[in-house]
């Protein structure tokens, strides 16, 4: 087995067009749920939302790729960009073929559909738009992904809900550590304002009225928010040989499902999910620092993962420090564990964690050192990120310090 090293990190999402715009709002808990720029007609039930308020597509794509591609792709695209700019890395030869690219989303090309629901049936028009479905085909980022680099190894794109950029992660991660592949860009890609969807999330009722505030007694839901967020791993000695800036490596991942229920949550598999991705490190419980939690600020979420995170961590829980950085740039649904994996990543790197903001009453039942409102400094070694999705989904990445 080989160690997985990151050397490349990039995001786009409402913090920041840049990972390091995004880590320095992050550090300093600015909460960037704002309101909606588009209110609905009639008015959504929600006001506030977590757009990705500074990308600006022609700055970075022609109008020919807009053409081609949504929202979501290109957040993906310029994600990765970023990424494998920093990795350094070209793919030439062999590395071309050795490379794999493994996307999240969890609704794909929204904007799309709806156009082309639009014609059909408001406008009685059975002729849509010619690239409908290349534009809302989930997979449309990782293909971008591709032809932009010239990677020609397996490219794919994994759709389990809030958990699809952590199982995308997690294959990566396997992948390059098994030695089937030598390095991969990895992560994923949401943007979810569009209206029948956020219709969708409205009629849910779990979304918060105001802003989200995981782990706090008030707490009213989660905030929706659209973001790209891509890592390249690759494997630890080839990083070594080229002098490559390792910034953190990937330890473990643990997945599982619930069997359970479509939609509430239960103990017992997250538990699992985090319990897996500690025996995949081969790591002690007691050696974690900090989790990154899934907490999206839902009553049942935020109390379920709590219990979870005791049952693993027995009374090491006491000491852990756990934060929900989705206070601060939404719940991107698909994206949530690329964009949560970089944070997790600088907080090792950095030695700061970012807060749990707007964080304003504590809660019995969520009885976990949560960071509220301020970030706060600590040498920590290796943390988990977790994601549980609808329909029972849950994975849990363990990263370490280089």
């Amino acid at each position: 087995m080989n160690r997985v090293a990151v050397t490349g990190l990039g995001l786009v999402c409402a913090l920041g067009n840049t990972v390091a715009d995004c880590w320095r709002r992050a550090i300093a808990g600015e909460c960037r749920i704002l309101q909606l720029r588009d209110p609905g007609c009639p008015p959504y039930k929600f006001q506030r939302g977590a757009e990705a308020w500074e990308f600006a597509p022609l700055e970075y794509f022609t109008e020919k790729d807009m053409v081609m591609l949504e929202r979501f792709a290109l957040l993906a695209a310029k994600a990765a960009r970023e990424a494998v700019a920093q990795s350094g890395l070209s793919f030439n030869g062999e590395l071309a073929d050795r490379t794999a690219i493994i996307t999240g989303s969890s609704v794909g090309g929204q904007f799309t559909e709806e156009e082309g629901y639009l014609r059909l049936y408001r406008e009685n028009n059975p002729r849509v738009a010619p690239l409908t479905i290349p534009r809302t085909m989930s997979n449309a980022g990782a293909s971008r992904i591709s032809l932009e680099f010239g990677i020609t190894g397996p490219a794919y794109t994994v759709s389990t809900a809030c958990s699809s950029a952590n199982h995308a992660l997690g294959q990566a991660f396997w992948m390059v550590r098994s030695g089937q592949m030598t390095a991969a860009i990895a992560g994923g890609s949401e943007a979810v304002f569009a209206e029948g969807l956020l219709r969708a999330w409205e009629a849910m009722r779990v979304v918060s009225t105001d802003v989200c505030r995981p782990f706090s007694s008030d707490r009213r839901g989660l905030s929706l928010g659209e973001a790209g967020a891509m890592l390249v791993l690759e494997n630890w000695d080839q990083a070594r040989s080229r002098s490559a800036d390792i910034l953190g490596e990937v330890l473990g991942f643990g997945m599982s499902s619930d069997a359970h229920h479509i939609t509430q949550p239960c103990v017992e598999g997250p538990a699992k999910a985090m319990e897996w991705a500690l025996r995949d490190a081969h790591i002690p419980a007691n050696k974690i620092d900090y989790i990154n939690a899934h907490g999206t600020g839902t009553q049942a979420n935020d109390v379920t993962e709590t219990q979870a995170i005791r049952r693993v961590f027995g009374v090491h829980a006491d000491t852990l420090l756990v934060s929900s950085t989705k206070s601060m740039h939404g719940h991107t649904l698909g994206a949530a564990g690329g964009v949560e994996a970089v944070l997790t990543l600088l907080a090792l790197k950095d030695g700061i964690v970012p807060p749990t903001a707007n964080f304003t009453a504590v809660d019995p039942a969520c009885n976990l050192d949560v960071v509220p409102n301020e970030a706060r400094g600590a040498p920590v070694r290796c943390a988990l990120s977790n994601t549980f999705a609808f329909g029972g989904l849950n994975a849990s990445l363990l990263l370490g310090r280089a």
